[in-house]
């Protein structure tokens, strides 16, 4: 089965203008047409509002689920999984690390039509001690043979400086390489991109056909992070 997947960093709908506004990340997505769509930094529903999360699920059709790690004035903030198909057996994985910004990852099942796809979402932390633990905990979780292939792992994962994460990770998954298809594997900033941030990680019998970074005007404003795309076949 074809799909297309994204990771994106919202940066809490803030775009490089200082204006915050969720709408304009749904139209930065509405034309990739995703099936699936890992996002971090969003602010979720709220004591007086439905926060971010609803307003852009609701803007590009799609369901979504919340994976909360902590509270943004009176709002749930984390990460977010949307997806054109039906999601079942939301979990969450906490990953902070001693007295830094509390961090977590979350899995989705996903029923895809002829099989389920779960899907993983993350946010490191910045310090690099606190993203070697994580990396070797998130990597266990997403290994656990009690969760059947395919999976995939998608998120921003503050990779500053060498890949210690992305090394950690590679010795349990596979690592999706941007190199061959960008000519380049920065991502970060949207626009000017130095760092590779954003990391597709996957296990099963699963495909990479394309990977693509949309640079729009629009896209380069919407926030610091471009999305990024990869067009997947995934075999049940």
């Amino acid at each position: 089965m074809n799909l297309r997947i994204v990771t994106y960093n919202i940066h809490r709908g803030r775009g490089l203008d200082r204006r915050t506004r969720p709408e304009r990340i749904a139209d930065v997505l509405r034309p990739l047409e995703a099936d699936v769509i890992a996002m971090q930094e969003v602010i979720g529903p709220g004591l007086n509002s439905a926060g971010h999360a609803e307003i852009i699920g609701a803007a590009l059709g799609m369901g979504w689920i919340m994976g909360p790690v902590r509270e943004l004035r009176q709002h749930q903030f984390g990460n977010m999984i949307l997806s054109r198909y039906p999601m079942w057996n939301h979990a969450q994985h906490d990953l902070s690390w001693k007295t830094c910004e509390p961090r977590g990852a979350q899995r989705v099942a996903i029923d895809v039509g002829p099989g389920t796809l779960q899907v993983f979402n993350a946010h490191l932390g910045t310090a690099l001690l606190e993203r070697r633990y994580q990396a070797e905990r998130l990597g266990t979780w997403v290994h656990d043979r009690r969760v059947a292939n395919p999976k995939l792992l998608l998120g921003d994962f503050n990779e500053w400086s060498r890949t210690l994460a992305g090394d950690i990770l590679a010795e349990r998954l596979n690592s999706i390489d941007l190199f061959p298809f960008l000519k380049r594997r920065r991502t970060y900033p949207g626009f000017f991109p130095l760092l590779h941030l954003d990391h597709i990680y996957y296990e099963g019998d699963i495909t990479v056909r394309d990977v693509s970074l949309p640079k729009t005007r629009l896209a380069k404003l919407a926030s610091d992070h471009l999305p990024l795309i990869a067009d997947i076949t995934v075999k049940f």
